[in-house]
């Protein structure tokens, strides 16, 4: 009677050869057929554009969702009230910062912090906050919203709005 130990240590050898001997085979391959290393760098070729397509049609996809939930958000309105609009606020960036901790609901976390910008009376100022509060990857579908918002006025109110013409250029005239 054979033990089970002995059948397990055969196994093991025999799958770590017939590893090592596909690698001898595949790199034997590799160094001397020039069709296999055609072949080889079609399929490279072929699996990066499938990674750059797939990569664009998602992005593509995040952005039809951000203007379905910024389309939404106009609807249901904002409060028009001083009271209200504080409460509002505060709400929603205190939902926003919870939901910012949870990586899967950074949408959710960026339309909180989208609605408390949109009833903030100086917009540009609270984006300065949020840069330097919120984290990184609510801050790109935050950006992705506003860009999407042509209503939103960011330099109301008079406040510290970033004016494109005070920027140095970049000497490409």
């Amino acid at each position: 009677m054979v033990q089970t130990s002995t059948v397990l240590t055969i196994s093991a050898a025999t799958a770590a050869t017939s590893l090592l001997a596909y690698a001898i085979y595949f790199d034997y391959q590799r160094r001397v057929d020039p069709n296999f290393r055609r072949n080889l760098r079609r399929e490279e070729r072929r699996q990066a554009r499938a990674e750059k397509e797939e990569a664009q049609a998602f992005n593509k996809q995040k952005r039809k969702d951000i203007q379905l939930v910024i389309d939404a958000t106009k609807e249901e309105g904002f409060p028009t009230g001083v009271n209200e609009k504080e409460q509002f606020f505060m709400d929603h960036v205190q939902k926003g910062e919870m939901l910012a901790a949870e990586p899967s609901r950074t949408m959710e976390a960026a339309l909180a912090f989208y609605k408390a910008l949109k009833v903030y009376p100086t917009p540009g100022d609270l984006i300065s906050i949020y840069d330097k509060t919120v984290d990184k990857r609510v801050l790109d579908v935050l950006a992705e919203m506003i860009a999407y918002d042509k209503d939103l006025d960011l330099g109301a109110g008079g406040g510290s709005g970033i004016n494109l013409s005070d920027l140095p250029s970049a000497g490409l005239d």
